[in-house]
C-alpha cells in the first residue's frame, strides 16, 4: 500500500481560496479610498464626521482657580522618624537640605506614623495631631499654626445711608 492510494478522511481537505493580505479579499477588509483603508492613519477623535462634535455638544460650566491655589508638600512624622536624628531642629530648610521637600511649595505636617525621638519643629503648617506626637515625644513645635476651619468676617459698614448700617442697629 502506498501513500498515494491512502483515503482522505472526512474534512481534512478544504477548497483553494485566492487570498490576499492573509485571510480577507482584495482590500483587507479595508473598503475602497479613503483615509481608513490607508497605511499609517491617524484618527481625530473629535472629528464626528457631519455631526456635531462632543466637545461642542456638551455644556461648559464653571470656573477654577485651581492655578492661583495654594500648594502644600506634605509629611508625615513617620518620615520624620526615619530621616533626622533625636534632639533635631525639623525647618523648611533642613528638610530641603536633606531632599525631602524641594521647597517649592508650603510644607504642611500631619500626624500619621510613630515617633519615638524628640524634635524641635519649626514649620509654619503643622495639624494638631502631629502637634499632640511630637509634644508627648518630649519635643516642641515653635511655629505652629494649628489648621483649623476658618469662620467667615461680615463686613460692617458704619455709614448711616448704608443698607448694612440700618441692618446692624
Amino acid at each position: 500500500m502506498s501513500f498515494v492510494s491512502l483515503p482522505s478522511y472526512l474534512g481534512s481537505t478544504k477548497s483553494r481560496k485566492r487570498r490576499r493580505g492573509h485571510v480577507h479579499g482584495r482590500y483587507n477588509g479595508r473598503g475602497l479610498k479613503g483615509e481608513k483603508s490607508r497605511a499609517g492613519r491617524t484618527h481625530i477623535t473629535v472629528l464626528e464626521g457631519g455631526q456635531m462634535p462632543i466637545v461642542r455638544r456638551l455644556p461648559k460650566r464653571g470656573f477654577t482657580n485651581r492655578r492661583f491655589t495654594t500648594k502644600y508638600d506634605i509629611l508625615n512624622l513617620s518620615v520624620l522618624e526615619a530621616k533626622f536624628d533625636a534632639g533635631g531642629e525639623i525647618s523648611v530648610e533642613s528638610l530641603v537640605k536633606k531632599g525631602i521637600v524641594r521647597g517649592k511649595n508650603k510644607v504642611k505636617l500631619l500626624g500619621n506614623g510613630k515617633i519615638t525621638k524628640a524634635f524641635n519643629v519649626k514649620l509654619p503648617n503643622v495639624s494638631e495631631g502631629a502637634a499632640k506626637k511630637i509634644t508627648a515625644a518630649g519635643g516642641s513645635v515653635i511655629e505652629k499654626i494649628i489648621t483649623e476651619k476658618k469662620t467667615k468676617k461680615i463686613k460692617v459698614n458704619k455709614d448711616k445711608g448704608s443698607p448694612l448700617a440700618s441692618q446692624n442697629q
